[in-house]
């Protein structure tokens, strides 16, 4: 079969597919790489070919790098995409220029301003996507990894409604593993509790993702919930500045603590994503005040500086057995041979909402359980969300609704409503005005299937 990769030159996901297609037997043929910096991609080509002639590699696949889009695509059964514009003209000031004014942002990827921008600037390359795919592979499998999730999975399906296309989001498998620890900390049976043994009603929305039933086999551990929550209280448990030294990827699951001892589910999603969904958690007036919630905003200078990657793909290229198989945790290629016929998986996706939340608007893209055969992907009826979550979650779709829809009439007053919507932006109309202005002349090169006429009379 033949996979096309949007987005090729990855030093993350792509090393990841690279990984586990050459651990996987019964799926074989040629993987397309395709980015706008094509070295990029030629490299993780160059590299995963050397790869694949190793006696540890127990896959079959050739890998080559494309310079067209619609080349990489022409026949495709699978298309994957992971693409990022550059950090440092981008994300750095999704990130930094909001602090001016008062917002922080933990992530800033999903919504918030930089969730905002950063779908703004990923609907015309997705609807490219979807265009290139409806042309060259309509009947592939589009399986997506970009951030904003939600925002880039749906404009596929609006560029191209009969496409078929899932997003992908590892968040609820921290989830798993917190609810496997809660299993051997209350049942006497269990030792040695796998993730992949727990079983979960997930719903909602990336990122802002709810479980309201939980079981290890018959065991249904919401019953120790409650116990689980006296004891992490007093919540929040930190003071401010005293994660100070810690990783900027620290999660002690408070948040999703919190949100259960208010609204009786439990936070499915990272601490960090959490946090932005609400107005509450990061209304703060010095970064290290977030701290008391056990976690860390992540700087600009987080994103930037290339990283490990550059230095890991210079060894791996001069140095091939210094690549160790390892099992990724992820579920891409587990949902291809599930999608091929060969064996069946449950997890969870993000997919257009065809009642799987009967609550939540029809056609948006929602998070929730699904199983994927041979037959396709069959959505999880996962009902309805309590009435002040689905208020909270409602916001959320509807920013993101008006998005899109913004992001295809390539109207920037449309998409400042989401903007003024948003629940971090809880500055004036006026300063909410500047700060959306200011990003829209920064970013501007990045922006221009956008008319500026009217946005730019903001400033004054």
């Amino acid at each position: 079969m033949k996979i096309g990769y949007i987005g090729g030159g990855s030093h993350g996901w792509a090393h990841t597919l690279i990984n586990d297609l050459l651990q996987c037997t019964d799926l074989a043929g040629d993987v397309a790489l395709y980015d706008i910096d094509y070295e990029a991609a030629a490299q993780n080509a160059e590299l995963a070919n050397g790869l694949a002639s190793r006696s540890d590699a127990a896959g079959n696949w050739t890998f080559g790098a494309y310079q067209d889009m619609h080349g990489a695509l022409d026949g495709a059964d699978f298309v994957i995409c992971s693409i990022q514009d550059p950090v440092g003209e981008t994300f750095v000031h999704d990130i930094d220029v909001p602090q001016e004014y008062g917002i922080y942002q933990t992530v800033g990827d999903t919504v918030g301003p930089g969730g905002i921008f950063r779908s703004l600037r990923a609907i015309p390359q997705y609807r490219e996507i979807a265009a290139a795919v409806r042309e060259q592979c309509p009947s592939a499998w589009v399986i997506n990894c970009t951030n904003p999730m939600t925002v880039c999975t749906r404009t596929l399906y609006e560029e191209f409604p009969d496409i078929n296309a899932i997003g992908l989001c590892h968040e609820v498998f921290e989830i798993q593993r917190l609810l496997a620890d809660i299993a051997e900390s209350y049942i006497e049976a269990a030792d040695n509790v796998s993730a992949d043994e727990i079983n979960v009603n997930v719903k909602g929305i990336n990122h802002f993702t709810w479980v309201d039933e939980a079981y290890w086999y018959d065991h249904d551990l919401f019953r120790y919930l409650d116990r689980e929550l006296e004891a992490r209280k007093p919540l929040p448990q930190f003071e401010p500045g005293e994660l100070r030294e810690e990783s900027y990827w620290i999660n002690h699951h408070q948040i999703a603590f919190d949100l259960y001892d208010r609204f009786g589910l439990l936070g499915a999603a990272g601490d960090r994503h959490l946090a932005e969904f609400v107005p509450w958690y990061l209304d703060i007036d010095d970064p290290e005040e977030i701290h008391r919630w056990g976690i860390r905003l992540t700087p600009s200078s987080a994103r930037t500086a290339g990283g490990e990657g550059p230095a890991k793909m210079k060894r791996h290229i001069t140095d091939e057995a210094g690549f160790e198989f390892v099992d990724s945790g992820e579920e891409v290629v587990d949902i291809m041979r599930a999608l091929v016929g060969i064996e069946p998986i449950k997890t969870h996706v993000n997919y257009p909402n065809q009642g799987q939340v009967p609550d939540l608007t029809m056609g948006a893209v929602v998070e929730t359980n699904a199983v994927i055969t041979g037959g396709g992907v069959a959505p999880i009826t996962a009902g309805e969300l309590p009435r002040e979550v689905r208020s909270m979650v409602m916001r959320a779709v509807n920013n993101q609704e008006t998005l899109v829809e913004a992001g295809f009439a390539g109207d920037l007053d449309l998409a400042f409503q989401a903007f003024l919507n948003d629940p971090l932006v809880t500055i004036g109309r006026e300063s909410a005005h500047e700060l959306f202005a200011d990003l829209v002349d920064i970013e501007r090169e990045y922006l221009q299937a956008y008319n500026h006429d009217s946005i730019a009379g903001l400033k004054g």
